[in-house]
């Protein structure tokens, strides 16, 4: 059946069922099930190590699972790898072009291995798309961390591929250039090009459509950001005041309190109960004349929580 058709019929880019997938004796990803719509911008969270780049790279046709099934545009993910690989753009860690070469050029090298027909034409659309036609004749190990980004965007979306696999792809930029950087992959979803992303980054992630959070190789909530920040079932108070490390230690051993975080001049503390937030102040206050209220739990606190609790549940791995 045409990939489009698949795809529009079952409303997802990507639809995967109980993927495994081994190193040795490491389980790196387990069990894992994900779908992402077609036009949805899909973000990836966990700490390093949880399996988020495998999962990406068997989705893309680059692993094999040992188990599992799926589509991915359509195309069967363990017999028509190579069809995948045609209809996605994947953007790994690491910047991974030729340093020795101008954009120009490393963009039509590009197009030659996807043997592209009309090769001046699709690289000068991708150099007026990503708004490099006046750095295209650069070296490309001369341009900065967002030009290198927009470069390899650019390369992913030089065939125009109806997903985009990003693994990181903000990693080590500044704010101004990811914000454009974010800004461009709506721009995409708009068009109906879905994108599947891995990051650490909270605002990043709540620009993201859905979510998912994987940790150690299990998938451990997936929803919108407010799906998963209700999910976990926290309150949270802000703490102002002195000393908010020494109270932070303080409030950890009270009972009740899931975790407290010191965010700049203030202290969020969560608890599964606001007594318990409330009570745990009391014991700690004494005359400290600390000022606290509730406020709205935020993705970061979750975030942070769910780091802590899959770390409790499997272990830190090294």
């Amino acid at each position: 059946m045409n990939a489009d058709a698949v795809a529009d019929a079952g409303g997802y880019a990507i639809d995967v069922r109980n993927l495994n997938k081994s190193f040795g004796d490491k389980h790196v990803v387990n069990d894992v099930s994900l779908q992402v719509a077609r036009g949805e911008i899909f973000g990836f969270l966990g700490p390093n190590g949880s399996g988020k780049t495998t999962m990406i790279r068997m989705m893309c046709g680059l692993l094999t699972p040992d188990s599992g099934s799926g589509t991915c545009l359509g195309y069967d993910i363990l017999r028509e790898a190579a069809l995948i690989k045609r209809n996605v753009g994947y953007m790994t860690q690491r910047f991974s072009f030729w340093e020795d070469l101008t954009i120009r050029e490393n963009l039509d090298f590009i197009a030659r291995i996807f043997e592209m027909p009309d090769r001046r034409n699709a690289v000068d659309q991708a150099l007026e798309s990503l708004q490099l036609q006046s750095r295209a004749g650069q070296l490309t190990a001369s341009l900065s961390g967002g030009w290198k980004q927009r470069l390899a965007l650019a390369a992913c979306m030089l065939h125009k591929p109806r997903l985009l696999l990003l693994d990181e792809p903000t990693a080590g930029v500044d704010p101004v250039a990811r914000r454009d950087f974010w800004d461009e992959l709506h721009r995409l979803a708009a068009e109906g090009i879905s994108v599947l992303v891995s990051t650490h980054y909270m605002d990043e992630a709540e620009r993201c459509h859905k979510l998912a959070y994987i940790a150690y190789g299990k998938l451990m909530a997936h929803g919108t950001a407010q799906e998963i920040i209700a999910g976990q079932g926290l309150t949270t108070w802000e703490v102002r005041g002195a000393h908010l490390t020494e109270i932070s230690e303080q409030l950890r051993q009270c009972e009740g309190i899931a975790q407290t975080v010191v965010f700049g001049s203030t202290l969020h503390v969560s608890a599964r109960h606001p007594h318990a937030i409330e009570a745990a102040l009391a014991q700690v206050d004494a005359g400290k004349s600390l000022q606290a209220g509730p406020v709205d739990t935020g993705l970061e606190d979750v975030f942070i929580y769910m780091m802590s609790q899959s770390s409790d549940n499997f272990g830190a791995r090294p």
